[in-house]
């Protein structure tokens, strides 16, 4: 007697891995994203001695995070087209980045007067420090050195090698310095 297989199912089965990152609302609670990083910040506490090597590692932690987030979103989203001149990619970070990210786009991107190779992307009220709060002994500490990972890993990982750091200034200041041939390699691109 033969067994006969009648799978009335036609859809494939897609993996979440598959789906598109602009489908559905990709929205994630406040309070649970707040508890998250809140402890992120703990764990890594705990593994260090000093304000400096705490930042580091979130450093670090955030440039795990964009490493990943800008392979994902590119093979999703771009089929996988980058960006090829340095203003489009800062273009990028500050709106679509910041946007899938955050919810909303970063205030403000600055290039430095005094430096061609610097620029700032100004964020008033980050949402990584809103929830973060630091002991008077911790004064210095600023979260948003996690975001800095996440946007030195995306430029880096573009081409666009560069060092990133937060700094409290009109209320958190990325600065972006690029490493000089970067610049040189946009000069070349825009006289074609």
């Amino acid at each position: 007697m033969e067994k006969i297989n009648l799978n009335l199912s036609t859809r494939t089965k897609v993996s979440i891995l598959d789906k598109p990152l602009s489908r559905g609302k990709g929205e994630v609670s406040l309070s649970c994203y707040a508890l998250l990083f809140s402890e992120v910040v703990q764990y890594s506490q705990s593994r260090v001695n000093t304000i400096p090597d705490l930042q580091i590692k979130l450093h670090d932690l955030g440039k795990d995070v964009g490493c990943r987030i800008i392979d994902l979103y590119f093979v999703r989203e771009r089929n996988s087209k980058r960006e090829t001149k340095l203003i489009n990619m800062l273009l990028f970070i500050k709106t679509t980045l910041w946007k899938t990210l955050f919810g909303k786009d970063a205030d403000k991107l600055e290039h430095a007067t005094d430096d061609e190779c610097t620029y700032y992307i100004i964020e008033k009220e980050p949402l990584v420090n809103k929830f973060i709060s630091v002991p008077k002994d911790k004064g210095s500490l600023n979260c948003a050195v996690f975001v800095a990972g996440i946007i030195q890993a995306v430029l880096s990982n573009c081409g666009f090698t560069c060092q990133v750091s937060a700094h409290w200034h009109k209320g958190t200041t990325y600065m972006v310095k690029f490493e000089d041939h970067v610049i040189s390699r946009d000069k070349q691109l825009e006289e074609k």
